[in-house]
C-alpha cells in the first residue's frame, strides 16, 4: 500500500499552487501523517511516505475515518482549496468491511464535492464500490501485493476524471468547531436499565466532552424517564462544559415502570425544545435529540416521533438487544440514525459513529441555501383563543386534584399567552362555582402558571356541573370578563369532571353551544361518559382516563383538537353592511364527492341548498355553478346554465354522490379556474363581478394545491372553505384568508357554522364589489413554446418507454400549431441530441408520431448541465422556432433519472435569466436538491418513485404550466379582493461596499458569490432596483455606479469578474464617507430625492483603522439604511454602530457562511419602508380607497 501511494505521488505535479497531498491512516481511530499544506515539494512527501509505519488496531471504523477527513482534512485550514474550485480527491485503500456505518459520511463527502476513488480486496470490494463516487472509480485486487496490476487503470481514471472535475463550483465545508447545536439526551431510567445506567452516564459525559459548550455555541439538556419524564437540567441551565459534566457525573438512576417512551418524546417536544427552556430552534440552530433506550415502549411512539420531526428535531436512537429496533428506527429522524449495541457497556464502540452522524446532520441542516430548508415544516402563527378551564373541586376529586392542577399547567405551557394572543381563565366548582381568575386577570404565562401552581382544592358536595356550566356561560364568556367572542376569537371550555352531575346539564350545555363555545369534556371512570358526550361540542371531544393521574396520556389528543379548531362565533348584534340583494356575484360550489364523504354528502347538499336560498339568483344578479370532484371533476351545471333559483334548487336536491379516490383537490381547483371561471361558462369577472368559490372538503388532498390556489387568487377569485377535522388545516391554507375558512367535526354539523359563513360571504362581498376586473386567460388560445429534455443515459433504459408515453400524453393536451403551441424534443446523456426543433412540425399528429418512434439514446455519464446549456443556446433561438422575442412563454420540461455528473448551476441560471420556465421531474434516483435548483421555482420540481408513476403527476404538471403561463402573460396589476395588498416590488438603490483588504483574500470569492445571489433576487431595471458595487481597503474604488447598468445580466457579468483589490490598512470610515459623497448622489444614479429607499450593504472582515462614527452618522442623516455583515475577525460593536440599527448588524464565522444569513438579510431588505428625507420634498400624488400595511423600522 505504501509503495502504491509512492507511485501515485510520483505521477503528480506537486507544488504549493499545483497538486497538494495528504496521508491519513486509520483503524479504530485516525492518524494524520501530514496535511495538504504540510509539504510543498514532492521530495518531502516521498521521504515521509517511505517512512510510514503500520498502525495496527481494531475494529476497522471506515465511516468514522471518512467523516474525519471530511471535517478535518478537506478544510481551508488544512490546505484544501475547494473554495477556489480546485478538485478534491480522496483515494481510499481498505482491506475489510467497516465496523461502523459508512453511508452518512460518504454522502457528506459527495455533497461537499469530493471525488472518492477506492481500491479494495476480496473482503472489501463491494463496500468500496459503494463508497466510490462512481462504480468505475473503484478497483479490486485479491491481495494488496497485486496493486501494481490495477495501477495503470487507476491512473487513467484519476487523471481523466480530473479533467472533467476542474470546473466544479466550490462547495462550502462547514467548520464544525463553531457550529451551534442544541443537544438533548433522553435517557431510559426505567427498572430495566438499572445495571446499565453507569455506562449510559459515562457515554453522555464522553459525548459532551466532544461538544463546544457555551451560551452562543453548543447547549445541552438531560432528561431521564420511565413512567414519566424528569428534567435534570434544561438547555439554558448551564453555559460551561464543566458544569454540564459535573451534573452528568452526579446523575442517579430514576427507576420505575412501565417505560413510556412516547410520553417522554412528547414531553421534550413540548417543554424542552421551547424558547423558554433555552432552545434556539427559531434562530435556525440545529436541534438534536439523543435517545438511549433499553426496552420497548409501553405507550405509542408514532405521533410524538412525527411531532419531533415536524419541529425539525434530528433524533438519534441508540438501543440494546432488549430494545425494539423497528421502534427505534421509527423514532429516529432517519432509519440510518438508529444505532445499536449489545449491552450498554458497548456504547464506546458507537461513539464516533454518533458524533460523525451528528456532524453530518448539522452540516445538512445549516448549509442549505435558504430556499431548500430541509425537513423543517414552518409552523403558522398561533391563533388567538379564549380558554376557560372548569375544574371539579368536589369531595370526590380530593386525591386527584394535584394531577388536574398539573394538567392545567402543562396545557397552559403550550399556549401563547398574551393580551392579544391566548387568554386563560380557571373556575373551580362543586355545589357552586368559584372563579379563580378571569380571562382578563392576567396577561403573561408566568402569572397564570404561578396562580395555577397555588390552586387549592375547593371541596364540597353535591356536584352541580349544570350550574357551573351556566355560570361560565353568563359570567366568564363575557366581554367584561375578557372574552373576545364578539371579535370572532374562538371560545374554548375544558371541563375536568370526576363524577356524575346531580343537576341537569343539557340546557346550559346547549346554551354554551349556541353561544359558539367549543366544549371539551374530560372524565374518569367515576364520571358519566354519556353525560360528558352530551356536554361536549361533539361526542368525539369527550375524552376519558382511568384516573386523573393518567391525564398526560390524553394531553396531546386534547391539544391537537384545540389547535385544529376554527369555531363558530355568532355576534350578539350583527351589523348589516349592505343590502346584498342589489349586488351581483358569481358563486361556484366545489364539493368533495370522494369515498370519504359518503355519509356526509346529504348534509353538504342541504348546505348548498341553504346558501342558494340566501342568494338573489338571476341572469343579471347572482349566478351559481356546482362542481363535484374526487379523482377527477364533474360539472353539474355552469354559471350560465340556469337563471332562476327554482331551477338551481331542483338540480341541487337531486345531486348524487360521485364516489372515487384519491382526492385530487389541486386538480379540481385548477379545473374550475380554467373551465368554470371563464366567460364562456358564464363568468362575469371581466365586468368586475366578484368571483367566489366555496369549497367543501373532507380530507387532505392527494395532489399539490398550492399552485392552483395561487392561480385562483391571482385571478381575483375569493375562496371560502369548510373542512372537517381531517382537512381543516389544508382548507385554511386554501382560503383567501384564514377567517374565510370554517371547521366542523362532521358535515352534519354544517348548520352550526352557517350563520358565520353567511356573514363572511356577504360582508366580504361588499369589499369586493368595487374591484377592477381581472382578465382570466383563455388557455385554449394561449401560445407556448414547450421543449422536452429527456434523460437518455444508461440509467433510464428500462424507464424510457414510460417517459415517451408521458411526453405523448402531455402533447395531446397542447394546442399544437404554428401560431399556437410549438414543441421540441431533446434527448441527452454524455451529450445532447435534438430529435426535432420548435419549428420542425406544425401539426399535433406529426409531433405525436415522432414521439412514438423515439429510441433510447444510451451512454454515460449524465451531463445535465451541458444539456441545459445546449437547449439554452441552440433550441431557445429564433432560428430554431423560439418566439421568446415575441413574449411567448418559453417552457422546458426536464425528465431526469439521476444526478448530473457535471455542474448545473450556471446553465440553470442562464435559462432563468432568459425567462425560460423550467419544470424538473425526477425519480428516487435523481438528486431532488439538484432538480429544485434547476427548476424555475422549487415548487416546479416534481417527483415520482419510478417513471411508471409519471401519470400520477401529469395533471399537476399541466396545472403548473398553465399557471406559469398565466403569470407570464397576463400580469396587469390587479387587486385581489379582501386581502391587504402588498405593493408592487418597491424601487431601491442598493450599494454593496466590500472589504477588499489583504485580510479577505481567501474569503473574497464567497463575498462575490453572495453579492451575485442577492442581485439575483432583485428586480433590476432603470425604474426598479439599481445596484452599485464599491471595493475598499486603504482607499475605496467604485466597480460600477447605480446608473452604470440597467439590466441584471450586465450587473451579474461584472460581479462574476470582480477581482480582489488587496491592500492595507482597512479604512472603513473613509469608504463610508466615499459612498456617502460619491455614490449616493443624483449624478451617480441615486434616486434619494425621489424618495427611493437607499440601502448600503457592508461586508467587512476586520476592524477599521480609522474612525467610522462620523461617516456612519452622515449616512444615517442622509436616510441611508446600512446593513453590516462581519466575520469573527470583525469588531461586532463597530458593525452595530455603523448599521442603521444594531439588529441590522449580521455576523458569520467566515465569509463561506454567508448563505446562512442571506434570507435574514433579504427579509430585512424587503420588509423595510425607510425614512428618506428629501432635500426638496415634492408631493407626487394622493391615494384614494387604499389600505396600506406599513412595517416601521
Amino acid at each position: 500500500m505504501r509503495d502504491f501511494v509512492q507511485r501515485v505521488v510520483e505521477k503528480l505535479n506537486v507544488g504549493g499552487d499545483k497538486d497538494r497531498v495528504s496521508v491519513v491512516q486509520y483503524g479504530r481511530d485516525q492518524e494524520v501523517h501530514f496535511y495538504l499544506n504540510t509539504y510543498s515539494t514532492k521530495g518531502d512527501i516521498l521521504d515521509i511516505v517511505r517512512g510510514l509505519r503500520h498502525r495496527r488496531g481494531r475494529p476497522l471504523n471506515t465511516g468514522a475515518a471518512l467523516q474525519y477527513v471530511r471535517d478535518n482534512v478537506f478544510t481551508a485550514s488544512s490546505g484544501s482549496r475547494s473554495q477556489e474550485g480546485v478538485p478534491q480527491m480522496l483515494i481510499l485503500l481498505s482491506s475489510g468491511r467497516s465496523n461502523d456505518n459508512v453511508d452518512i459520511p460518504v454522502s457528506a463527502l459527495k455533497e461537499s464535492g469530493v471525488l472518492i476513488f477506492g481500491i479494495g480486496n476480496r473482503n472489501s470490494s463491494k463496500e468500496v464500490q459503494r463508497i466510490a463516487s462512481d462504480p468505475s472509480f473503484s478497483q479490486s485486487v485479491s491481495e494488496f501485493s497485486d496493486l501494481p496490476s490495477v495501477q495503470d487503470k487507476f491512473f487513467s481514471s484519476l487523471f481523466t476524471v480530473h479533467v472533467g472535475a476542474t470546473t466544479i463550483s466550490p462547495t462550502v465545508i462547514v467548520d464544525l468547531s463553531i457550529a451551534r447545536k442544541d443537544v438533548v439526551f433522553l435517557l431510559d431510567g426505567s427498572d430495566g436499565t438499572r445495571n446499565g445506567f453507569p455506562e449510559m452516564r459515562d457515554f453522555v459525559q464522553r459525548v459532551v466532552e466532544k461538544l463546544t459548550v457555551g451560551e452562543n455555541r453548543d447547549r445541552v439538556s438531560v432528561v431521564q424517564y420511565s413512567r414519566e419524564p424528569e428534567v435534570h437540567f434544561y438547555l439554558n441551565t448551564y453555559t460551561r462544559k464543566e458544569e454540564v459534566v459535573d451534573t452528568v457525573r452526579g446523575l442517579k438512576h430514576k427507576g420505575g415502570r412501565p417505560l413510556n417512551t412516547g410520553a417522554a418524546l412528547q414531553y421534550v417536544r413540548d417543554y424542552v425544545y421551547a424558547a423558554s427552556s433555552g432552545s434556539r430552534r427559531l434562530e435556525s440552530v440545529p436541534q438534536i435529540l439523543i435517545l438511549i433506550n433499553g426496552g420497548r415502549s409501553f405507550d405509542n411512539v408514532d405521533e410524538p416521533a412525527s411531532a419531533l420531526k415536524e419541529l425539525g428535531v434530528l433524533v438519534f436512537g441508540i438501543g440494546t438487544r432488549s430494545s425494539d429496533s423497528r421502534e427505534l428506527q421509527k423514532i429516529s429522524y432517519d432509519p440510518s440514525y438508529a444505532l445499536s449495541v449489545s449491552e450498554f457497556t458497548d456504547l464506546p464502540n458507537i461513539q464516533q459513529q454518533l458524533l460523525s452522524a451528528m456532524n453530518t446532520a448539522v452540516i445538512q441542516d445549516t448549509t442549505m441555501p435558504p430556499t431548500l430548508i430541509p425537513t423543517i415544516l414552518v409552523e403558522s402563527q398561533a391563533p388567538r383563543r379564549d380558554v376557560v378551564f372548569l375544574l371539579d373541586g368536589s369531595d370526590g376529586t380530593r386525591s386527584g386534584f394535584p394531577a388536574m392542577r398539573d394538567f392545567v399547567q402543562r396545557v397552559v405551557e403550550t399556549l401563547s399567552v398574551d393580551e392579544n394572543k391566548d387568554r386563560v381563565a380557571v373556575v373551580q366548582y362543586s355545589r357552586d362555582p368559584a372563579a379563580q381568575f378571569y380571562l382578563n386577570t392576567y396577561t403573561t404565562k408566568g402569572e397564570i402558571l404561578n396562580t395555577v401552581r397555588g390552586l387549592r382544592h375547593k371541596g364540597g358536595r353535591p356536584l352541580n356541573t349544570g350550574a357551573a356550566l351556566q355560570y361560565v356561560r353568563d359570567n366568564v364568556f363575557t366581554a367584561s370578563s375578557g372574552s373576545r367572542r364578539l371579535e370572532g376569537v374562538p371560545q374554548l371550555l375544558i371541563l375536568l369532571s370526576g363524577g356524575r352531575s346531580v343537576d341537569n346539564v343539557d340546557t346550559p350545555a346547549s346554551a354554551l353551544k349556541e353561544l359558539g363555545v367549543l366544549v371539551f369534556g374530560i372524565g374518569t371512570r367515576s364520571s358519566d361518559s354519556r353525560e360528558l358526550q352530551r356536554i361536549s361540542h361533539d361526542p368525539s371531544y369527550a375524552l376519558s382516563v382511568s384516573d386523573f393521574t393518567d391525564l398526560p396520556s390524553i394531553q396531546q389528543q386534547l391539544l391537537s383538537s384545540v389547535e385544529a379548531v376554527v369555531i363558530d362565533v355568532t355576534p350578539e348584534s350583527p351589523t348589516v353592511l349592505v343590502d346584498h340583494d342589489t349586488a351581483r356575484k358569481d358563486v361556484v360550489f366545489l364539493l368533495d364527492g370522494s369515498d370519504g364523504t359518503r355519509n356526509g354528502f346529504p348534509a353538504m347538499r342541504d348546505f348548498v341548498q341553504r346558501v342558494v336560498e340566501k342568494l338573489n339568483v338571476g341572469g343579471d344578479k347572482d349566478r351559481v355553478s356546482v362542481v363535484q370532484y374526487g379523482r377527477d371533476q364533474e360539472v353539474h351545471f355552469y354559471l350560465n346554465t340556469y337563471s332562476t333559483k327554482g331551477d338551481i334548487l331542483d338540480i341541487v336536491r337531486g345531486l348524487r354522490h360521485r364516489r372515487g379516490r384519491p382526492l385530487n383537490t389541486g386538480a379540481a381547483l385548477q379545473y374550475v379556474r380554467d373551465n368554470v371561471f371563464t366567460a364562456s361558462s358564464g363568468s362575469r369577472s371581466q365586468e368586475g363581478v366578484p368571483q367566489m368559490l366555496i369549497l367543501l372538503s373532507s380530507g387532505r388532498s392527494n395532489d399539490n394545491v398550492d399552485i392552483p390556489v395561487s392561480a385562483l387568487k391571482e385571478s381575483g377569485v375569493l375562496i371560502f372553505g369548510i373542512g372537517n377535522r381531517n382537512s381543516s388545516k389544508e382548507v385554511q391554507r386554501i382560503a383567501s384568508d384564514p377567517s374565510f375558512s370554517q371547521s366542523v367535526s362532521e358535515f352534519s354539523d354544517l348548520p352550526s357554522v352557517q350563520d358565520k359563513f353567511f356573514s363572511s360571504l356577504f360582508t366580504v362581498h361588499v369589499g369586493a364589489t368595487t374591484i377592477s376586473p381581472t382578465v382570466i386567460v383563455d388557455l385554449s388560445i394561449a401560445r407556448k413554446d414547450v421543449v422536452f429534455l429527456l434523460d437518455g443515459s444508461d440509467g433510464t433504459r428500462n424507464g424510457f418507454p414510460e417517459m415517451r408515453d408521458f411526453v405523448q400524453r402531455v402533447v395531446e393536451k397542447l394546442t399544437v400549431g404554428e401560431n399556437r403551441d410549438r414543441v421540441s424534443v431533446v434527448q441527452y446523456s454524455r451529450e445532447p441530441e435534438v430529435h426535432f426543433y420548435l419549428n420542425t412540425y406544425t401539426r399535433k399528429e406529426e409531433v405525436v408520431d415522432t414521439v412514438r418512434g423515439l429510441k433510447h439514446k444510451g451512454g454515460r455519464p449524465l451531463n445535465t448541465g451541458a444539456a441545459l446549456q445546449y437547449v439554452r443556446d441552440y433550441v431557445y433561438a429564433a432560428s430554431s422556432g423560439s418566439r421568446r422575442l415575441e413574449s411567448v412563454p418559453q417552457i422546458l420540461i426536464l425528465i431526469n433519472g439521476g444526478r448530473s455528473f457535471d455542474n448545473v448551476d450556471e446553465p440553470a441560471s442562464a435559462l432563468k435569466e432568459l425567462g425560460v420556465l423550467v419544470f424538473g421531474i425526477g425519480t428516487r434516483s435523481s438528486d431532488s436538491r439538484e432538480l429544485q435548483k434547476i427548476s424555475y421555482d422549487p415548487s416546479y420540481a416534481l417527483s415520482v418513485s419510478e417513471f411508471t408513476d409519471l401519470p400520477n403527476i401529469q395533471q399537476q404538471l399541466l396545472s403548473a404550466m398553465n399557471t406559469a403561463v398565466i403569470q407570464d402573460t397576463t400580469m396587469p396589476p390587479t387587486l385581489i379582493p379582501t386581502i391587504l395588498v402588498e405593493s408592487q416590488a418597491p424601487r431601491r438603490d442598493v450599494v454593496f461596499l466590500l472589504d477588499g483588504s489583504d485580510g479577505t483574500r481567501s474569503g473574497f470569492p464567497a463575498m462575490r458569490d453572495f453579492v451575485q445571489r442577492v442581485v439575483e433576487t432583485l428586480s433590476v431595471d432603470e425604474n426598479k432596483d439599481r445596484v452599485a458595487v464599491v471595493q475598499y481597503s486603504r482607499d475605496p474604488a467604485a466597480q460600477f455606479y447605480l446608473n452604470t447598468y440597467t439590466t441584471k445580466g450586465e450587473i451579474l457579468n461584472t460581479v462574476r469578474g470582480l477581482r480582489h483589490k488587496g491592500g492595507r490598512p482597512l479604512n472603513t470610515g473613509a469608504a463610508l464617507q466615499y459612498v456617502r459623497d460619491n455614490v449616493f448622489t443624483a449624478s451617480s444614479g441615486s434616486r434619494r430625492l425621489e424618495g427611493v429607499p437607499q440601502l448600503l450593504i457592508l461586508l467587512s472582515g476586520g476592524r477599521s483603522v480609522d474612525n467610522v462614527d462620523t461617516p456612519a452618522s452622515a449616512l444615517k442623516e442622509l436616510g441611508v439604511l446600512v446593513f453590516g455583515i462581519g466575520t469573527r475577525s470583525s469588531d461586532s460593536r463597530e458593525l452595530q454602530r455603523i448599521s442603521h440599527d444594531p439588529s441590522y448588524a449580521l455576523s458569520v464565522s467566515d465569509f463561506t457562511d454567508l448563505p446562512s444569513i442571506q434570507q435574514q438579510l433579504l427579509s430585512s431588505v424587503e420588509a423595510v419602508v425607510i425614512d428618506v428625507t428629501p432635500e426638496s420634498p415634492t408631493v407626487l400624488g394622493m391615494c384614494y380607497h387604499c389600505e396600506l400595511r406599513v412595517r416601521m423600522c
